[in-house]
Order: C-alpha cells, then sequence, then structure tokens
C-alpha cells in the first residue's frame, strides 16, 4: 500500500496544484472544483482504498481532460515506468512531446523520458536518436551521455563507450577515469582475441595513463607476457599486483602459479606464504596449504591448516582441513566426519566468493563490471571473517612454512 502512496502522491499533487491554481486570486473554488476536483477526490479515495489500478485511471482520464499541465503526464509516465508498462508510458511521453505549448526544458524531459522508455522496451535505436539529439540541443544532455553510455555498453561497443565518456567528462566535473581505462581494456581483450598484440599494448598504455591504478590493465599486461614467453616478467608483474590490488590476488593467483611452474621455481610455499601474511584470502590458503604438503608433507599442512582455522572462520579452510585428515590422517578422523564433509561442501558451493561494495552483489567468479549497479571495478573478494584465537594457538600460520 505504501508503495503506491509513493508512486501517486506525485500525480494527485500536480492535479490539486492544478485546482488550486484555477482557484485564483477570487477563490472561484465552486465553479472550477465542479470539473476536476470531484475527479480528483475520486482518484484519491481509489488510492486510500488500496485500488492503484482505478487511481491511475482516474489520474489518466484528469490528464486527458488538464492536457495543459506536463507535470501530470510526465508523473504518469514515471509511474507506468516503473511498473514495466512502457507501452503506456510511450504513449504518454509521445502526447506530451507533440504539444507545441511545451518550453524548451519541459520538452527535453520529455524527450529523456521517452529515451528511457525505448531503452526498457528494448528498442535502443530509437532511444540512441533521441539521446543523441537531445546531447546536441543541450537538453537533459548529461543525463542522455549516461544514457547512451548504458546502450553501448550493453552492445558491448566499446570505442563509442569511450567517445561519450570523454563527452561527459567535458560537459561534468563527474569523475571517468575508471570507466574509461576499463573501456581501454575491454579493447585491448578483444584485440588479444584477433592476434592484434601492438594495438592491445596501446589500449593498456592509454587505461593506465587515464587511471594509474588500474589493476586490470596490469593483469592483462602480466598475461601478455606469459604468453609471449617470458614467465620471469609476468611473475615480477603479479608480484607488483599483489601489493597494489590484494582484494585481486585470488584472481591472478592461477596465472601467478602458472608463471612458478614455467620457471621451474622450488619454494613456491615460500613466495604464498609472503602474500599469504599480508593478504590472507581462502583461495590462497587453499593453495598455500597444497604448496606446503608438496614442499614440506601432509603434518605441515594440517598444522597450517589448523592455525588458520584458529583465527578464521573460514569453511573453505575446514573443507581442506576434513578432506587432508580423512586422505592422510584416517586413524585421526572422527566418528562423522565424512557426513561433516559432506556437508561443509554443499555450504561452499553456495558460498560466494566475490561481493560488489556499491550494491552487494554477490558472485561466485570476478565480474569487472557489477551486472547489478554497473559500477566498474567494484566487486572485490570476499575476506574471510576473523576470529579470536581458539585454544591458546598464537603462532602465525606462516610458520608452517618455516617449519
Amino acid at each position: 500500500m505504501m508503495q503506491w502512496l509513493f508512486l501517486l502522491l506525485p500525480i494527485a499533487a500536480a492535479s490539486g496544484w492544478l485546482v488550486a491554481r484555477r482557484t485564483g486570486a477570487h477563490r472561484r473554488v465552486e465553479s472550477d472544483c465542479g470539473s476536476t476536483g470531484p475527479v480528483l477526490c475520486r482518484g484519491l479515495n481509489y488510492l486510500l482504498n488500496e485500488q492503484p489500478d482505478k487511481a491511475i485511471d482516474v489520474f489518466l482520464k484528469l490528464a486527458e481532460v488538464d492536457g495543459e499541465t506536463a507535470e501530470t503526464h510526465l508523473a504518469l509516465g514515471a509511474l507506468f515506468q516503473r511498473r514495466g508498462e512502457v507501452d503506456r508510458a510511450i504513449r504518454i511521453h509521445q502526447n506530451l512531446v507533440a504539444r507545441e505549448s511545451l518550453s524548451s526544458a519541459q520538452r527535453g524531459y520529455a524527450l529523456y523520458e521517452l529515451g528511457r522508455d525505448y531503452m526498457l522496451a528494448g528498442l535502443f535505436d530509437r532511444a540512441e536518436n533521441l539521446f543523441q539529439e537531445l546531447v546536441e540541443q543541450g537538453l537533459q544532455d548529461r543525463r542522455a551521455l549516461r544514457s547512451l553510455i548504458e546502450i553501448y555498453q550493453a552492445e558491448k561497443d566499446w570505442r563509442r563507450c569511450l567517445e561519450t565518456a570523454d563527452q561527459l567528462r567535458r560537459r561534468s566535473d563527474r569523475p571517468m577515469q575508471t570507466e574509461i581505462a576499463h573501456y581501454h581494456c575491454e579493447l585491448a581483450d578483444e584485440c588479444l582475441r584477433h592476434g592484434r598484440r601492438d594495438e592491445a599494448r596501446a589500449h593498456l598504455l592509454d587505461a593506465q595513463a587515464v587511471d594509474p591504478n588500474c589493476i586490470r590493465a596490469t593483469m592483462i599486461q602480466a598475461q601478455m607476457e606469459m604468453d609471449g614467453g617470458d614467465p620471469a616478467s609476468a611473475l615480477m608483474l603479479y608480484r607488483h599486483l599483489a601489493r597494489r590490488g590484494p582484494d585481486y590476488l585470488p584472481a591472478m593467483l592461477p596465472e601467478l602459479l602458472r608463471c612458478c611452474e614455467r620457471l621451474g621455481r622450488k619454494g613456491v610455499a615460500k613466495e604464498l606464504s609472503d602474500l599469504f601474511t599480508s593478504h590472507p584470502s581462502p583461495p590462497l590458503m587453499l593453495e598455500l596449504s597444497r604448496a606446503i604438503e608438496r614442499e614440506y608433507g601432509a603434518p605441515a599442512a594440517l598444522r597450517f591448516l589448523t592455525e588458520y582455522l584458529g583465527g578464521h572462520a573460514d569453511l573453505i579452510g575446514a573443507e581442506r582441513l576434513l578432506e587432508l585428515r580423512l586422505s592422510r590422517f584416517a586413524e585421526q578422523a572422527a566418528e562423522g566426519d565424512t557426513e561433516l564433509l559432506e556437508v561443509i561442501r554443499h555450504l561452499v558451493a553456495a558460498q560466494p566468493s566475490y561481493r560488489c561494495d556499491q550494491c552487494g552483489f554477490e558472485a561466485r567468479a570476478l565480474h569487472w563490471q557489477c551486472p547489478s549497479c554497473k559500477h566498474w571495478g567494484s566487486i572485490k573478494a570476499v575476506a574471510p571473517q576473523p576470529l579470536a584465537p581458539l585454544g591458546g594457538l598464537t603462532a602465525s600460520p606462516s610458520a608452517s612454512v618455516a617449519g
């Protein structure tokens, strides 16, 4: 009920304002309210009696009778947009745009809303034409540019995203460095898929020039070094990335391990332990436990996991500990450990690995653009929850590596 009040009250307010305006200096309430007052009251009664559809019909008829009020039409159009009734919103806004009596500002707002209607209906070509017209006329131009960017992102037209973002940057104080850097990264990925490595490098340089903190550009650069047969340079870049962007360490971990493997490096456990000490994460914990097992044996890995779980509430760590205990130390396994492992595996499968710090969207894989709020670079790895030390365990997990 309350949501309908919030949606329809602007319409009622606009209509009420019209009735009050018509009252005039001589308070001609009787003559004017005879035509609109009862209609407005009937619509409000429907609204208060939880009959929103009837209320909408009344306000729609009122808008048709009182054709001079653009505000009522715009409020109705916005309401239909929110309800998903795009066809009705389009008709409302088309009728409004057709009026010759609209001011320039009203026409710009109505055209913008009509463009949004077309976007919701999937008519991107029509929406694009309207938004471009608004930009050319300087009407609602910033909002139109943002909507154009939405269209080009949906179409994965990254070059037009770049052009439009640059226009928006020049017309407003809104910082666009993050978005522009990611558009260059998208184009670099596109070039790599088609074997245009030099062009990809140019885009990465542009991304880093626009946003020196662009983690993604350096990750692509490291991948290029690896694919180009230079794992040493790639490993150096990944080490640099781990310091600059620890939130993305889980995403780069497989490639970092591939570098170590290609280089035939020994002491991978030490390499991972150094990273883990500064930036613990479930994926890094998992790989470090495996490296400790390979290089120092299963007992050392078991000690590491026990110490880690003494300070972190981590289901992935608990899963790994039980797996190790059941496979290597069956005599130490308690009754019911097998069933407990299955329960933990089920919980881990439903656990998000990444979360957007803007809207809270959760995902199992890294997205550079949040699918929910559309922010770029806002999805980060979920860190393990800290836990008070248990049983007097105070040793650092990295101590198992040295031992």
